[in-house]
C-alpha cells in the first residue's frame, strides 16, 4: 500500500512561534549556527490500491482544501509514493 506524505508549513512571511521558541533553546544549547528554524506539519495518508490520477488530484484538493489553512500555511510537497512528488503549491 502507498504511502502519499504532503508536507505543510507556514506562509514565510508569517511569524511561527514554535519555530523562534526552537531556534532560541538551539542557541541556549550551543547550537547558534542554526537560525529561523521553522516548523510545519507532515500528514502521511496510506491508499489501498495503486496511486492513480483521480488520487493524486484528489489529494491535491485535499491538501489545499483541507489539510493546510490557506491564510496561514503554503503546501510545500506532496510526494506520491510512486516516485512522483509535487512542490510548490499543490496545484
Amino acid at each position: 500500500m502507498p504511502t502519499i506524505v504532503v508536507n505543510v508549513m507556514p506562509k514565510a512571511e508569517l511569524l511561527d512561534p514554535q519555530g523562534k521558541a526552537t531556534t532560541g533553546a538551539l542557541a541556549r544549547l550551543g547550537h547558534e549556527k542554526f537560525q529561523n528554524v521553522r516548523i510545519g506539519k507532515r500528514f502521511e495518508l496510506t491508499v489501498d490500491g495503486p496511486v492513480t490520477d483521480e488520487i493524486k488530484a484528489e489529494v491535491r484538493e485535499l491538501a489545499e482544501q483541507v489539510l493546510s489553512n490557506s491564510v496561514i500555511e503554503d503546501v510545500v510537497s506532496i510526494d506520491f509514493g510512486d516516485g512522483s512528488v509535487a512542490s510548490g503549491s499543490a496545484e
